[in-house]
């Protein structure tokens, strides 16, 4: 099955390319690996949300945060599929790097980014397992609190 009637089975429409906040593009290609940059939790020209991960009164809960970085993964199947010239030329993710902007007490960053693997996977299938990292960090771009990276294998 196709990448694109798996997204049309899971009901999964692919947003626009989230527009670069500064000095960067949303994806680059070099020989058959597309990487994106650092994609944020962003629908519809906005964040989904701001602030630190973790349990407690201000901060964002874990189980949201989920739901974040499986938007930004999203958002980079849509910046890959954009420049590869569209995401049935998207054959493998090879790795996912996830950044969350931690409470200092929060350990949970390998979960929280299993947003992303999840979704990864859903859509890839076999060929969405990947390498990853999960980084807690102090502070992310624009108080988000997920940023995730993918690099993807293209036709």
């Amino acid at each position: 099955m196709s990448v694109s009637a798996r997204l049309a089975d899971l009901g999964i429409v692919l947003p626009d390319v989230v527009p670069p906040v500064a000095a960067y593009v949303p994806a680059v290609r070099t020989g058959n690996l597309v990487m994106t940059s650092g994609q944020l939790p962003m629908a519809e020209g906005a964040l989904a949300a701001t602030g630190k991960v973790g349990e407690g009164d201000g901060l964002v809960p874990p189980a949201d945060a989920t739901g974040l970085a499986r938007l930004c993964a999203l958002n980079a199947v849509a910046a890959a599929a954009a420049l590869a010239g569209g995401v049935d030329q998207l054959t493998r993710v090879v790795k996912v790097v996830g950044f969350v902007a931690s409470d200092p007490a929060f350990t949970g960053q390998p979960a929280v980014i299993n947003g992303s693997s999840n979704l990864l996977q859903e859509i890839f299938g076999d060929a969405g397992v990947h390498a990853r990292s999960a980084v807690g960090v102090a502070a992310l771009p624009l108080d988000a609190p997920v940023e995730v990276e993918v690099t993807f294998e293209v036709a």
